[in-house]
């Protein structure tokens, strides 16, 4: 059995140090969030973020800029959402509509206070679509599949990706976006950083969880984890960075909104709502800042992504891999017990037929092969032992 163990932390060492040389290759991401695309900050020394990329900065006074729904679109009416899609959308919609309640419900809880009193969601076909739909002078990012409009609830939705023309996972960026919107509701729109819009917004709608799984694993073995004080200034704009600034921000949320730590957590939101600065708050509500916080959760990473094997991309190869040295180690395994079994009988079969021929010389019955097994009696009924008596030789079966 120790064999066994210290085979397989051979094959983990051995596929730790192959991914360190390859690390510049598995920091890319294999599937590329819409949302966290090519737009860098304005400057990276700039001040503090106060929106993530998908939620531009509006001024609320402006709110006639923002056109009707074509006369074509469908609108339905949940009282604190109003929703408008074209009828090719229907099928694609329903299950929002199914479940806009129960989103707004895991929203109010989470965040410990009443949110979406009203939003107004749009969904259009493309993202040239969607900016039909947006205010004149705030047209949404390029790259962005979701956008919220802050300070006047409105959600817009493209049915197809920006890039490669994939269909959107509606569901998603629908619970994405109006995380971002009840997260303004929350605080009353106060500043947080970037980090946490957009980590609580990840997380909460449960987008891209392997392709975070596996980035959070790649960056915590190789330490490219990104300190969260320069998130708070601005995210990186580079593929890869950017997407580990994503999913560690996410990872991060997971870890405040832990079940321990899920009345902390709300008591912060309130302590910012009430005026706190975010800092402040989170150190008051989790009696420790956010320096010794984020220690504490790099500690909780190490710890859950240590030895978790890529599950995609190219991490998909070394699982393959890694299965196949394990089939190869049973098969091993299984054959070395056949070989031993074939031995031991092989020795009771030497040992029948030395007592058969003593048994014959000395004029007693032959052996009887009761106590042998299957396939050692098989054997030993099918050899001829030859034994001399009395002066002739006879062979006995």
């Amino acid at each position: 059995m120790r064999r066994f163990y210290r085979f397989f932390l051979s094959i983990f060492v051995a596929l730790a140090l192959a991914l360190g040389v390859s690390g510049s290759a598995l920091a890319d991401p294999v599937v590329k969030s819409p949302e966290i695309g090519e737009a860098p900050p304005e400057s990276p020394k700039g001040p503090a973020l106060t929106a993530p990329h998908d939620v531009p900065r509006f001024d609320a006074v402006a709110r006639d800029s923002v056109p009707p729904v074509p006369s074509s679109y469908i609108t339905k009416n949940l009282g604190w959402l109003e929703l408008s899609y074209p009828p090719s959308a229907s099928e694609r919609v329903a299950k929002i509509i199914e479940e806009a309640n129960e989103v707004k419900a895991e929203l109010a809880d989470a965040l410990g206070q009443p949110v979406l009193e009203h939003v107004t969601v749009r969904v259009a076909p493309t993202v040239a679509d969607m900016a039909r739909l947006a205010p004149a002078d705030a047209p949404p990012p390029a790259y962005a599949s979701g956008v919220a409009y802050h300070g006047i609830h409105l959600v817009l939705l493209s049915m197809m990706a920006p890039r490669g023309g994939d269909a959107v996972d509606l569901d998603e960026v629908f619970r994405h976006e109006l995380a971002h919107v009840a997260l303004e509701d929350a605080v009353r729109g106060r500043h947080v950083p970037v980090w946490f819009n957009e980590g609580l917004a990840i997380h909460l709608s449960g987008e891209h969880k392997t392709d975070r799984l596996q980035t959070m694993w790649n960056a915590t073995l190789s330490g490219t984890l990104i300190p969260l004080q320069d998130l708070d200034r601005s995210f990186p704009s580079e593929n890869a960075q950017v997407t580990i600034a994503y999913a560690q921000s996410a990872d991060f949320m997971r870890f405040l909104l832990r079940k321990s730590d899920r009345l902390r957590f709300t008591s912060m939101i309130e302590r910012v709502r009430d005026g706190e600065t975010f800092e402040r708050a989170i150190a008051a509500a989790y009696g420790s800042d956010l320096r010794k916080l984020e220690y504490e959760w790099r500690s909780d990473a190490e710890r859950r992504y240590s030895i978790i094997p890529v599950l995609t991309g190219g991490g998909l190869i070394w699982v393959v891999v890694i299965g196949a040295l394990v089939a190869a180690y049973v098969r091993r395994r299984r054959r070395s017990r056949a070989i031993l079994a074939r031995w031991a009988e092989e020795e009771a079969l030497e040992d029948a037929r030395i007592l058969a021929a003593q048994q014959a010389q000395e004029g007693k019955p032959p052996i009887e092969l009761v106590r042998l097994g299957a396939a050692a009696r098989a054997s030993a009924e099918r050899v001829s032992v030859k034994v001399e008596h009395q002066g002739r030789w006879h062979t006995l079966h």
